[in-house]
């Protein structure tokens, strides 16, 4: 796992077999231990494999379900900052596509539809959707990136900053 994590800091995508040599142990050993690279990368990055973010008995109040799953993804993000931006900067080549980049599935779309789901009762589809988008374009790494390198804040106040504008962005959609 740690030599997957080190390749994916460099901006490699591993394979099991990438990870084995970085390791120094045989491939045979590897694939004991993870017999293909989505299992690799799930004990590398965990959160990729995850379905929620919110604990068992999470709350019904949409504002604390969105800040948990904000704070889950950017504790996350923090976590993993060189890998993440190693997978940034292969996703905006022109030769990577999608299957190429596991760590950029679009898994905070299902995440903030789970903490959403209080409000399927309160709002059509066509709003309850255009929160989702918007909580999703606002909590990525894109946007912590750009208030830590061109922002000038800290990684913490960027953390902030995202949890305080995903609450506003609720807050808005819910507000009579």
């Amino acid at each position: 796992m740690e030599a997957a994590r080190e390749l994916m800091s460099q901006g490699v995508i591993p394979t099991v077999e990438d990870a084995a040599a970085q390791a120094g142990v045989s491939r045979a050993t590897a694939y004991r231990y993870f017999p293909d690279q989505r299992a690799l990368l799930g004990s590398a990055y965990p959160i990729i494999e995850t379905r929620s973010l919110l604990p068992e008995g999470a709350p019904e109040e949409v504002v604390e379900r969105v800040r948990l799953v904000t704070r889950g993804i950017l504790d996350s993000i923090v976590a993993n900052e060189v890998a993440l931006r190693a997978q940034l900067r292969i996703s905006l080549e022109e030769s990577g596509t999608r299957a190429e980049l596991p760590l950029r599935r679009g898994r905070r779309i299902m995440w903030f539809q789970d903490a959403l789901a209080p409000l399927h009762s309160e709002l059509r589809p066509r709003p309850l959707r255009r929160v989702t988008l918007a909580l999703t374009s606002v909590v990525s790494l894109e946007v912590f990136i750009w208030l830590v390198d061109l922002g000038g804040l800290s990684r913490k106040a960027a953390v902030e900053q995202i949890v305080w504008t995903a609450e506003q962005i609720v807050r808005s959609a819910t507000a009579p």
